[in-house]
């Protein structure tokens, strides 16, 4: 069992990464928009707290996000933290795009248009982009987005070869001549992660939802094979599309895996939240601390879409969760039996 509080090493690599992350959709105009006055400030307060990893993507916004990214880091001392963004989307312009509506799910107002290339070719020009998109000399986390059969249905198949024939010796060659510091995935779904690692070499793996409150499958499988192969974990989305975070008591609908959430689902987080209630412990201070128990997961990244989410972020961080809390998740069976449980304790970051 490790503190959530201390830096967390990412697989076998020198990066040590803040046990609590900054996730950056937010900063793509993710379903609305956000002023650049706005991201500004939401990514200073998070400069200037303890947070020193920041995840971006060029499907954020088509580039948006890591456009306000680059801006708010390039002025930061080198070396204070670590950034990651993805590959295997091409931007490309796009004269005909209609900025007024959402697109990809953001309100942006950037004219391109994206399409999937997990190539040899495609990944280096995905790399070069982003940083001259981001106005930085240096990426640390390379991360494969949205590889894998929830996202390519049919074409899965297509798009993994693609990866393993070529697309994987662009990530190594970039990897070992130090331009980044380390290769991973950016994806939702467990299998893929099991699949990538007969390719090469993975130091880790943003896995969004997967490992929460509500879900803790990769306990069995792919967390013991992650250990031997020497990868870490990543965790985005620690409230499962909202509902660890918002809770069942409300008047607004909740919603699971970006879907309004099945009956089996809010009946199992209403008992949680029993819990929550007998402890005094909020439900989303629970989500964001429970996945930190492991030791394989080296930082849990919310999205923060304003300074006021970042600051009560920090905040739920720090909220202490006695140790009788948890056991009687699981002595109630709403947490896996093999879970480890995080470590009380006061009020540090």
């Amino acid at each position: 069992m490790t503190s959530r509080f201390e830096p967390r090493q990412i697989g076998n690599t020198s990066l040590a990464v803040s046990p609590l992350g900054f996730g950056a959709a937010s900063m793509g105009n993710l379903y609305h928009e956000v002023s650049d006055e706005e991201a500004s400030s939401t990514l200073k307060a998070a400069i200037n707290s303890s947070m020193n990893l920041f995840d971006t993507a060029p499907r954020y916004g088509l580039g948006l996000s890591e456009r306000r990214v680059g801006d708010a880091l390039r002025s930061a001392i080198k070396g204070s933290y670590v950034l990651s963004t993805k590959v295997g989307r091409i931007l490309s312009r796009d004269n005909k795009a209609d900025i007024k509506q959402l697109r990809y799910g953001f309100a942006t107002p950037m004219p391109f248009d994206a399409h999937y290339d997990y190539t040899y070719d495609g990944i280096m020009r995905s790399y070069e982009d982003s940083l001259q998109r981001l106005g930085l000399a240096q990426i640390d986390i390379l991360l494969v987005h949205d590889i894998g059969i929830d996202t390519h249905g049919e074409q899965d198949q297509y798009y993994f070869k693609q990866l393993k024939s070529s697309g994987y010796k662009a990530l190594d060659e970039l990897r070992a001549c130090g331009q980044i510091k380390a290769v991973g995935l950016g994806v939702n779904e467990v299998e893929i992660c099991n699949r990538v690692m007969d390719i090469g070499q993975f130091d880790c793996f943003l896995l969004a939802g997967r490992y929460s409150l509500l879900e803790q499958n990769p306990l069995h499988q792919l967390f013991p094979k992650c250990e031997a192969h020497g990868a870490s974990i990543i965790l985005g989305g620690p409230y499962n599309s909202g509902i660890l975070a918002t809770g069942v008591s409300g008047k607004n609908t909740p919603h699971y895996n970006y879907e309004p959430a099945p009956k089996h689902i809010i009946d199992r987080v209403r008992k949680i939240e029993s819990i929550c209630s007998k402890f005094q412990v909020r439900l989303a201070a629970a989500a964001l601390q429970f996945p930190l128990g492991h030791s394989i997961v080296s930082s849990v990244i919310p999205g923060l879409g304003n300074e006021k989410r970042v600051n009560h972020t920090i905040e739920l961080f720090n909220e202490n969760i006695p140790n009788e809390f948890w056991q009687d998740l699981k002595e109630n069976h709403l947490i896996d039996q093999a879970a480890p449980l995080p470590f009380s304790a006061e009020n540090i970051v």
